[in-house]
């Protein structure tokens, strides 16, 4: 009988990997960032980080994933860790939770504008009605509920069917489907009067904007998108087969990750500059700028829907990682069966989303160290636990996890024990040893102080 635990094709890795990864990060997120922070000064930031610190420490978490074949908290109880250690995995769970506490609501967006596409956004046209439309929809409790529990439910039930039925299924259908509506949207881009300033404003960076909140943020982006520091792929990693190549299978998540949010920012920015808005329009740039933008062009309802699909499909391939996180210690510690402990962990989410839904409207007074609950729980994953527990990882895999395991677990499959360690496999060893943890512990304390 087939190990329904386990990914079944190399396919089912990178896909499920790879979404776990893609989400809302890249093409909400990060197009943002990069209009708030200098365009191309921010993506060198940003790309440098990825290869640096990012790579390594998706790798470290790989490594004690399928060694161990064993949730966040299984994996350090089986490697016999100090107390201590188990910290990385309590990070990890409490980060999933409240990053799905905040991101769900955000999905849920994308399901409404789905329906606004649709239906024409209601015969609004220009950036202000939209911006009056868009603050009507979040700060409506009912609304946002509604489409915020409507995308956890479509998300529990991909978790509820198990790794092979769910995970993989679904994401074997939606990674190649997400990448061919971002190339769609690419080549029309590329069309639009304002590309070339567009794309000058993502490819040319401008070094004076490399300042001490650029760095910051572009490293919580890097490990806000590649999900790193929250267990998603060491969980994921329980899965891989014996057979899966670690470091391969690193940089190519990585890889495609950052092509992701690369493609999303070539897709915004040229319809930005054609258009004569700002690059730096902060979030809002994709529920407002780019909706005004769509109503102009031939067909415009069409490419609005397509393009809040794309949203949808990012979003919902790396909620699923999330969730799957504290689904996989409810299974393995709790001894419960997943449908339940979908149920249990469904309504834990859908009561902490509910109060983020509701910090645009009715609990928008309601305040935790002067920050909404949306805020708080945005700032304290992305600015402390995904840093804290990526340091943590680079530190336990670089030096306290037996050299052999970190080893035979990087090298490729049935390598020669005694055969030298390759270039790839020492040069990550070293960044996990000495640059991720002085990177991040610098960057870290800076943010804070």
């Amino acid at each position: 009988m087939a190990n329904e635990t386990k990914f079944s094709t190399k396919l089912g890795v990178i896909a499920a990997t790879v979404g776990s990864a893609v989400g809302l990060g890249n093409i909400w997120r990060f197009p943002y960032e990069a209009g708030m922070h200098g365009g191309g000064a921010f993506l060198l930031v940003y790309v440098l980080f990825v290869l640096l610190i990012g790579v390594p420490v998706v790798a470290g978490e790989f490594v004690i994933g399928r060694y161990t074949g064993s949730n966040v908290v299984g994996a350090f109880k089986k490697l016999k860790a100090a107390p201590f250690w188990h910290s990385v995995a309590y990070i990890g769970l409490l980060s999933s939770l409240l990053i799905l506490g905040f991101y769900s609501v955000v999905a849920g967006w994308t399901v409404e504008y789905i329906y606004q596409a649709v239906t024409g956004f209601g015969g609004a046209t220009s950036e202000e009605a939209l911006h009056s439309q868009f603050d009507s929809f979040t700060t409506s409790g009912g609304r946002q509920i509604f489409w915020t529990l409507l995308f956890l439910a479509i998300n529990f039930l991909v978790i509820s069917r198990g790794v092979r039925k769910g995970i993989e299924k679904v994401s074997n259908v939606l990674m190649p489907m997400l990448f061919a509506i971002l190339f769609v949207f690419c080549v029309n881009a590329l069309f639009l009067p304002g590309a070339a300033e567009g794309l000058s404003f993502l490819f040319h960076p401008d070094f004076s904007k490399i300042d001490l909140p650029t760095v910051l943020n572009a490293m919580g982006q890097a490990f806000f998108s590649l999900s790193v520091g929250m267990g998603v792929l060491m969980t994921y990693a329980s899965y891989f087969s014996s057979s899966t190549r670690l470091v391969n299978t690193s940089v190519t998540t990585a890889l495609l990750d950052t092509l992701v949010a690369v493609m999303a920012g070539i897709i915004i920015f040229p319809a930005v500059f054609s258009f004569g808005a700002t690059p730096a329009a902060g979030p809002r740039l994709v529920f407002e700028v780019l909706p005004s933008i769509f109503t102009t062009l031939p067909g415009g309802s069409l490419w609005a829907a397509l393009f809040f699909v794309l949203l949808f499909v990012a979003a919902l391939t790396s909620t699923i990682s999330l969730s799957e996180v504290v689904i996989a210690w409810f299974i393995g510690e709790w001894k419960i069966s997943r449908v339940k402990a979908t149920v249990i962990y469904g309504i834990a989410t859908g009561l902490l989303s509910s109060l983020c839904a509701l910090s645009f409207g009715p609990l928008a007074g309601a305040k935790v160290f002067g920050m909404t609950f949306f805020d708080l729980f945005d700032f304290a994953s992305s600015n402390i636990l995904l840093p804290l527990g990526g340091m943590l990882i680079a530190v336990y895999t670089g030096w306290m996890l037996p050299r052999r395991i970190l080893r035979a677990q990087l090298s490729a499959p049935g390598r020669d024990p005694g055969a030298p360690t390759p270039a790839g496999v020492r040069l990550v060893i070293f960044s996990l040893r000495f640059i991720c943890p002085l990177a991040i512990l610098a960057i870290f304390v800076w943010g804070l102080l």
